[in-house]
């Protein structure tokens, strides 16, 4: 098999909020993909960082008496510790307000200027006048010009759908001070993205997005692209744009940024990786983002045209999902189903989370619920009723009767683990199309044939019998031997429970490559201790009270 080298990202957190579990599937997704890659041996980095600019940053550190620095270094530190908690094991996890992201944020601008992809206008934009700054659409609220619904945003209503201009809304107010906006002129600079308009649609073609994106594209295509709007006024928290202090860069410019700059600090601080190798053409590497589908404008339009404008390599491809609902609606802080990472640990097991959600995903982009009493009733059945306790049953047979040792032939039992073996080349398949809901029905397929033999052949009633004393040894370790090649398989999804099983049968994960674990025909296990502690329905309702 040929080694691959694989860059990977997910998308960056905004610097101004709690992780929460919309974050975590992202994130989530993203490293049981990562890691199935390393278990493969292919060499896989994958960086992130805390998306640090904006006006949202500003006033939030204003209103909390902090410096917008201070603000974002307490949000990056508890931005990784809760994202790590989860097992998210990135190569390096950065910021964008750092010296790499403002060096390849100007040489991007500097090459999309010499390219003639840079234009100067003067706008007409909402300023707050008791606040004395311009508005973004995002800061202004209104009435839509379309259903009239109140209290919508302005760019786009979400009762409605319809898009608009922030000038559109009918009794504006800003967002920060409720003041009425009024109409300013300014100049601002623009990136021709209509010249990219053919690029980027071969690109698309070439299958660098999903099929569901592809059509939602073709009818941006359709409409014709518009030039984007780079700039930001004064007051801002960003990197002023070079030879224009009152002028700085919007932040989705310099926060795709923050992808080349985390993995730039990442090679500077390792050593030996080349970050051109990555970033420029010509290149054998490969490299993927994995977002949510509320940014797929950002990701597969101006950031490829960005980066061809600048010379540099587009993405290999753009992943995109759904958004996380709980119990069927979105989540809200006033049920209190606005659920942090930091609330979920508190009571529950991070691996919890990370099953769910896999066996919930797909290469698609729907949206996924977290129906809670689903979410207990599936990991109670399938890690503790199916999974584990095949290890339960069996290894306690093998530490009270066959001094921990396992048997070396598995006679007529080796039928079940060497055909479970062979779907190894599934199980990677489905890994690779991102289609873990297919793991893990494979997986707890193979787990209700083990627990089925086990019932079938009862060896609770065999070890009565001097006879039958082997029979039970080959059963009990033929069970064994399926249950880690079955843990094996699922490493990428349960890093600590896989971990956990490598001391029963005393390995390290260190010593297993790939999907399919070596055997384990005659080794020695050591005392069975509990693998999983079941899930209760009162931890769930503590979290959600």
């Amino acid at each position: 098999m040929t080694k691959r080298r694989i860059l990977v990202t997910t998308a960056l957190p905004y610097a101004n909020g709690e992780i929460h579990l919309g974050h975590l599937l992202e994130h989530i997704q993203t490293d049981i993909w990562v890691r199935f890659q390393r278990r493969q041996g292919h060499e896989c980095h994958y960086v992130c960082a805390d998306d640090a600019h904006g006006a949202a940053v500003m006033l939030k550190a204003e209103a909390e008496g902090v410096t917008p620095e201070e603000l974002i270094e307490q949000v990056h530190r508890n931005h990784e510790r809760d994202l790590r908690a989860f097992g998210v094991n990135y190569s390096n996890y950065y910021t964008t307000h750092s010296p790499e992201n403002r060096a390849y944020s100007e040489h991007i601008y500097h090459k999309l200027k010499e390219g003639g992809f840079i234009v100067t206008r003067t706008i007409s934009q909402l300023y707050d006048p008791i606040r004395g700054l311009f508005l973004a659409d995002r800061f202004v609220k209104g009435d839509c010009p379309r259903c009239n619904s109140p209290d919508q945003y302005g760019d786009s209503c979400e009762q409605c759908g319809s898009t608009y201009h922030a000038t559109d809304l009918r009794n504006a107010r800003s967002a920060f001070s409720g003041a009425v906006p009024e109409l300013r002129e300014t100049e601002h600079e623009f990136f021709d993205l209509p010249a990219f308009s053919d690029s980027l649609q071969d690109w698309h073609a070439a299958g660098s997005i999903q099929p569901a994106v592809h059509n939602k594209l073709a009818e941006w295509f359709k409409e014709g692209l518009q030039a984007w709007d780079i700039t930001r006024d004064a007051p801002y928290f960003g990197f002023a744009i070079p030879g224009k202090p009152d002028k700085f860069f919007y932040v989705w410019l310099d926060a795709p940024v923050g992808y080349m700059a985390s993995f730039a600090n990442y090679c500077n601080r390792r050593g030996g990786l080349n970050f051109d190798e990555f970033w420029k053409e010509p290149s054998d590497t490969e490299l993927y983002h994995f977002i949510g589908k509320d940014i797929v404008y950002f990701h597969t339009l101006f950031w490829p045209a960005m980066l061809e404008g600048a010379g540099m390599r587009r993405p290999t491809g753009v992943f995109a999902h759904g958004f996380v609902s709980i119990n069927g609606q979105k989540m809200s802080k006033s049920r209190g189903t606005f659920i942090t990472a930091a609330r979920y640990l508190e009571s529950l097991s991070p691996e919890y989370l990370r099953y769910y959600f896999a066996a919930r995903l797909n290469e698609g982009i729907d949206d996924i619920d977290l129906d809670l009493h689903d979410f207990v009733t599936r990991v109670n059945s399938d890690l503790g009723g199916k999974l584990v306790n095949i290890a339960a049953r069996c290894a306690r047979f093998i530490n009270s009767y066959f001094n921990n040792q396992l048997a070396a032939d598995l006679g007529r039992f080796g039928d079940l683990p060497a055909e479970q073996r062979q779907a190894a080349g599934r199980v990677a398949d489905h890994y690779e199309a991102r289609q873990f809901a297919r793991v893990i029905k494979l997986v707890m397929d193979m787990a209700d044939s083990c627990n089925a033999r086990i019932d079938a052949c009862a060896p609770w009633k065999m070890i009565k019998d001097d006879a039958q004393r082997e029979q039970v040894k080959q059963l009990t370790s033929a069970m064994l031997e399926s249950y880690w090649l079955m843990i094996g398989y699922l490493a990428p999804v349960l890093p600590e429970l896989f971990t956990n099983s490598c001391r029963l049968f005393g390995r390290t994960p260190e010593m297993c490559e790939g999907l399919a674990v070596a055997p384990l025909a005659g080794s020695t296990i050591s005392p069975f201790t509990h693998l999983f502690k079941r899930l209760e329905q009162p931890q769930v309702d503590a979290m959600i009270s």
